[in-house]
């Protein structure tokens, strides 16, 4: 089983969102089957009040800041963050991990660059996944997941790269709670009935009162929901703003916001993690800027008219225009959701488990779901027949294949989720054709390689004595190209050649 630790804080200074996100990561690798451990380090009570609502895997305090908190701040700009060096640090996670022996580490915090990364990555012999979405320090990680809007995240991170990484680069990968990828979604009203406010889990600032006020500047008389947390500072003084209007319900430590984010005409929110959140739920929203690394994403966003982006001082300006324009809210709604699907946990949990990709035969139960796969339009531009194919017409031919002992389909899984399928056919020439297909939704995670590995041992098994696989490729079909390429097969002229097997007699004995 795969051993994953998440490295990661939160603090009445960084926020909870970083906190947040590795907790929608933990759920989606714990749905997979892969084991969790979280290493957090207390520098202040906001950890410890958000993992007291949720700790969803094991848990591992590193050691409370010492009285002398001193950090090298001109080393990295959010250094001071972490309240102790990076070495100390490196070295406490290091210690409390070497027993475990994880497989991967996933480290979300802006205080470590590359000294980090590597002297982790080397001390527990592991692979090494970072977050990040400020590309203001060096990086050295087999991973980097950026879940960020950006026009070009190589252009971001130029010269910051201390090593080759796999990408993942934009909202597709946001690490947003199963509760996003099953759950409701906003249905568009003409009218705004009511307003949503949530303006980070700590709002060390006080905002969401001004946001408040702003509202009402606007000349909004209905109903206003605020949402904060226990972590807040102000959060006494927010009740009392609250409770001075009857119009106005505030909600404290709201574990899923989903609900919220969707049942409320037009939201105001900070521009950080929650922004894919207001996305997946395709809620209106009008975006405040609460933090540096916050600005280049809202504006983006407003540029691609998902949200609409405002300060304190326009704030009631941009309200009114929005309340009295309802077209605008719709197109607000439709391009915010088209963004985010709210299976990037998934797509990144997915990734890290991938060299555990299994197979099994497939059974008629199979149907519907590689009947989805095959009429999705990114598998029929790249196959012989481009067709859609009719649900009765997919059974027939899924009957016949499973019938016919000349024909062997398999279908693939990461845990218990179905992941792609392939099947080998036996031709006139004795060779054997191979196809196959991943998720449409889970493209760009380097699944195919292993569903082909994973094939061919398959057939072998079953053919010890060899034989030779045949794919047939569009022209124009890169990807595929490169697929087969990489797995060691030959260009035909028609078609890609491989000679697999076969298999050394004291691996397999006849039966």
């Amino acid at each position: 089983m795969t051993l994953v630790a998440i490295r990661v804080d939160a603090s009445a200074n960084m926020g909870t969102g970083h906190l947040t996100r590795c907790l929608s990561l933990t759920h989606a690798l714990l749905e997979q089957g892969a084991q969790v451990i979280l290493v957090t380090r207390a520098l202040d009570a906001v950890a410890a009040q958000v993992l007291s609502r949720e700790t969803p895997c094991c848990l591992h305090w590193l050691p409370a800041p010492s009285g002398d908190t001193s950090t090298n701040t001109t080393a990295t700009p959010h250094a001071a963050w972490a309240r102790v060096s990076w070495f100390q640090d490196a070295e406490d996670t290091a210690n409390a991990l070497r027993s475990k022996q994880p497989d991967w580490i996933v480290v979300d915090h802006y205080a470590f660059d590359a000294r980090w990364h590597e002297t982790v990555r080397t001390s527990l012999g592991c692979r090494l996944l970072v977050i990040d979405d400020t590309a203001d320090r060096a990086i050295s990680a087999d991973v980097l997941l950026d879940p960020n809007w950006a026009p070009d995240h190589r252009a971001k991170y130029a010269g910051r790269l201390a090593c080759e990484s796999r990408w993942l680069a934009g909202p597709r990968y946001a690490l947003l709670s199963p509760a996003y990828r099953r759950g409701l979604r906003y249905a568009y009203q003409p009218k705004v009935s009511s307003l949503g406010i949530f303006m980070g889990g700590t709002d060390p600032e006080g905002v969401s009162a001004r946001v408040l006020d702003a509202c009402r500047a606007a000349g909004f008389v209905g109903l206003i929901e605020v949402v904060s947390t226990s972590a807040n500072p102000r959060l006494d003084a927010l009740r009392e703003v609250c409770a001075a209007d009857s119009s106005v319900m505030l909600t404290v430590d709201q574990s899923d916001l989903s609900a919220f984010f969707a049942r409320h005409d037009l939201q105001i929110g900070a521009g950080g993690g929650a922004t894919w959140e207001r996305c997946c739920v395709g809620a209106p929203t009008v975006a405040l800027v609460m933090a540096a690394n916050q600005s280049a994403v809202v504006a983006g966003l407003a540029e691609l008219g998902a949200v609409r982006s405002a300060d304190e001082a326009t704030l009631p300006g941009v309200l009114r225009e929005l309340i009295a324009d309802p077209t605008a809210r719709l197109v607000l709604s439709e391009r915010a959701a088209a963004l985010v699907d709210g299976r990037g946990a998934q797509r990144v949990a997915l990734m890290l488990l991938r060299d555990h990709l299994q197979l099994r035969p497939a059974t008629p139960d199979d149907a519907s779901q590689l009947h989805a796969w095959r009429n999705h339009l990114s598998v029929r531009v790249v196959s012989v027949s481009q067709d859609t194919i009719a649900f009765d017409a997919h059974q027939r031919w899924l009957h016949a294949v499973l019938e016919n002992p000349a024909r062997w389909l398999f279908v693939a899984q990461i845990g218990q989720l179905s992941v792609g399928s392939i099947r080998f056919d036996w031709l006139d020439s004795g060779h054997v054709e191979v196809s196959l297909y991943t998720d449409p939704d889970l493209q760009g995670l380097g699944l195919g390689q292993r569903l082909l590995a994973a094939g061919e041992q398959a057939l072998l098994a079953l053919h010890p004595g060899g034989f030779t696989l045949e794919a047939q490729v569009l022209p124009g079909n890169t990807a595929s190209q490169r697929l087969f390429q990489v797995a060691g097969y030959h260009w035909g002229p028609l078609r890609y050649r491989k000679l697999v097997g076969p298999l050394p007699a004291s691996e397999y004995t006849e039966s």
